[in-house]
């Protein structure tokens, strides 16, 4: 999925968790030709048949150590554990939060109840050095896997993405671009909330009309598709 202005050859990303999202996430970088270094909190040893399964360009490490060698790194993991996500080796860093907030996961948190606030706010304050940018969140897994396209192709689907820094929005947008996605800037951080979990953007512009999960197949959402869902979700809040 080359052909973005992003280099790949020479940009590693760091994976803060390889569950079912950052393994996908780093098939797709590896494909591109990025390197990636996958985390968990249970060890590097764990990670050892991902790193086989993806490869020469992989290799597993601590989160810190993850955090210490991306380029741009990538957090995807439980909303209740992000204050675990190491500060320092991310100053100054590109950080893509694939958070959503599920209480029945992670507890309540007052902030988001009361809609004071984002997930991605959260991680923003938590990494205050960092420029964190919201993506991938709203994307079923499998189809995430299943959608990329080269950029030539009118089947080619595109993304959400939010945050405060313009520079870092567009590393993003490029890195999407290299895995074979377009991305749509929603805004600041604070419209992160557009494209969260049950909303009209969340999960069901990539679903085949009619179907449901588990059975639901994958199809390609430009970005008029995503664009209307996110003004859907916008007019619901303000009714």
């Amino acid at each position: 999925m080359a052909g973005s202005s992003l280099d790949a050859v020479m940009t590693t990303i760091g994976l803060i968790g390889s569950g079912n999202i950052g393994s996908t996430v780093a098939r797709l970088a590896v494909a591109a030709g990025y390197d990636v270094v996958v985390s968990n909190s249970r060890g590097p040893e764990t990670l050892t048949a991902l790193v086989e399964s993806l490869g020469p360009r992989a290799r597993a490490a601590t989160a810190a150590e993850a955090a210490e060698a991306a380029d741009v790194a990538v957090v995807t993991v439980p909303l209740s554990s992000y204050r675990q996500v190491p500060v320092e080796p991310l100053q100054g860093k590109v950080v893509i939060d694939t958070n959503n907030y599920y209480p029945d996961r992670d507890g309540r948190i007052e902030e988001l109840d009361a809609e004071s606030t984002t997930t991605s706010e959260l991680l923003q304050e938590h990494l205050a050095g960092s420029r964190v940018v919201k993506g991938f969140n709203n994307i079923y897994v499998d189809h995430l896997a299943a959608l990329p396209r080269p950029a030539s192709d009118p089947d080619r689907s595109t993304l959400a993405i939010a945050g405060d820094d313009a520079a870092a929005k567009q590393t993003v947008g490029q890195f999407f671009d290299a895995i074979g996605y377009d991305a749509l800037d929603v805004g600041p951080l604070a419209e992160g909330w557009r494209y969260q979990r049950d909303t009209t953007a969340y999960v069901m512009p990539y679903v085949q009309p009619g179907e449901s999960h588990p059975d639901w197949s994958a199809r390609p959402a430009t970005a008029e598709v995503l664009r209307t869902a996110l003004d859907a979700a916008k007019r619901y809040r303000d009714m």
